[in-house]
């Protein structure tokens, strides 16, 4: 009986490709009383691998908190396996933003303490007495109030890159270090004020929302299945989103854009920008915010340590980093001195014998600067012929223009237009709203942009 994933990524991915199925990024949590987590572990298992349920699950005494993708036909078929459980009986299920073939690839079932790790070891807490849940429009109409105070109840990593307008951030690592902190610089204003909180997915604001009420503050709100629930409201009811920039999400996709503000900085060089990344040297694995440029100039790495590292041979690399636990680095992002921009520091600024940092090249690529149009997005591609799709969402394209495909495993890939089906028919030209064929010789993925190279 298999109970554990036995694929590697490569593996699965390869497989996601051949089965040519568009999948569902989706999300939900459930608190509730489990007896037996492991049971229930072991049960979603062998329910779910049939269904190529691919994720991240946590389960625990006091519920489950899931993030997974599944194959679109399969949805209602998942949907039973877990409505056989009275808990999860018309269960919201937040569907994601932005969608990704590949945004997990491995099912992952761990039986955890708590599902949202908190601290706290008070029996007297009681995580279902929650506050009130408010919609999309009843939480904008109640951010408009003078006498609310709204509160991100994400960490500081997740805030930066996205955030209600007037919210208080706190600059933490974890959950269980703002609620703390919230409740000390909020503890006079426990009946006078209206305390508003939100969160990706509303899963830390439920408890949060408990635990507030449960130290004595008296009017506890909570948005509704957070900000991918809020994202989707706003949409279909045509509302302004209060929310600017991207939301950040817990897959390689690392944000789903919600609005076009770019409201972060780049932490080497300090421009617009809110693309997250994880450097690229494997023993270190920092989670940062880095600008195309920078990119380049530094090898997707966060520090010139760093690019040496990732220069040496695979056998040095593995060396170094033998016995060295970084898992938690991941998502200090902003917490590492190697991140020059709160010093106003070139990361090369220093360096003045470039042979010295790789003892056998230079470590800088020649920066060209290419300049480019954005023309549009990834939405299939079918891997036996080596077609690809694309939805052209701005300006147009034709046949003889040099285009680049862009993505963080495609790379960059520059080619010419020889070939081009639009819309299902052979044309020479594509606008806006139109869907282009393409035979490439390479594969694509659903988060890779399209561009045409300006000469």
């Amino acid at each position: 009986m298999q109970l554990y994933n036995t694929l590697s990524a490569e593996e699965r991915s390869t497989m996601i490709d051949d089965a040519g199925k568009q999948r569902l990024t989706l999300s939900f949590y459930s608190y509730a009383q489990i007896q037996n987590p492991t049971q229930f572990r072991n049960e979603l298992f062998l329910a779910w691998n049939p269904l190529e349920v691919l994720g991240r699950i946590y389960v625990a005494n006091e519920g489950i908190n899931a993030q997974l993708s599944l194959p679109a036909d399969h949805f209602y078929a998942f949907k039973d396996t877990i409505e056989k459980y009275d808990f999860m009986k018309g269960i919201r299920l937040n569907i994601a933003v932005e969608h990704d073939d590949y945004s997990f690839l491995k099912l992952t079932i761990k039986v955890r303490d708590k599902i949202v790790a908190d601290g706290l070891e008070d029996e007297t807490f009681d995580v279902t007495q929650i506050g009130i849940h408010l919609k999309a429009k009843e939480f904008n109409d109640l951010l408009e109030d003078p006498n609310t105070i709204v509160v991100d109840m994400r960490n500081h990593y997740e805030s930066e890159i996205g955030h209600f307008t007037n919210a208080i951030k706190p600059d933490v690592d974890t959950f269980r270090e703002s609620l703390p902190i919230i409740e000390n610089q909020l503890s006079e204003h426990k009946q006078d004020k209206k305390l508003l909180m939100y969160c990706t997915g509303g899963i830390r604001c439920e408890k949060a929302s408990a635990y507030f009420k449960h130290k004595g503050f008296e009017n506890v709100y909570q948005l509704e299945g957070g900000i991918i629930e809020y994202t989707r409201q706003v949409k279909a009811e045509g509302l302004q989103s209060k929310f600017i920039g991207k939301n950040f999400v817990f897959d390689h996709r690392l944000g789903e854009r919600i609005t076009d503000d770019v409201v972060s900085q780049c932490h080497q060089c300090g421009e617009p920008c809110d693309v997250h990344t994880n450097c690229a040297n494997e023993g270190c694995h920092l989670l940062f915010i880095q600008c195309d440029t920078c990119a380049a100039k530094m090898e997707g790495c966060c520090s010139t340590e760093c690019v040496t590292v990732i220069h040496l041979p695979l056998e040095e690399q593995k060396a170094i980093r033998q016995g060295i636990k970084n898992g938690n680095k991941i998502f200090k992002k902003g917490k590492s001195d190697v991140l020059t921009f709160k010093n106003n520091q070139d990361p090369l600024a220093n360096v003045t014998n470039l042979s010295e940092l790789t003892k056998a090249k230079s470590i800088l690529k020649k920066e060209v600067k290419v300049k480019k149009q954005y023309i549009g997005k990834g939405t299939h591609f079918f891997p036996k012929p080596s077609i690809a799709q694309f939805l052209i969402e701005e300006n147009e394209i034709k046949f003889g223009d040099k285009i680049l495909i862009k993505g963080t495993t495609t790379g960059e890939q520059e080619l010419i237009i020889e070939e081009m089906f639009v819309n299902g028919k052979d044309s020479v030209l594509a606008k806006s709203g139109d869907e282009i064929t393409l035979y490439l010789p390479f594969r694509i993925r659903l988060s890779d942009k399209l561009y045409k190279i300006l000469e």
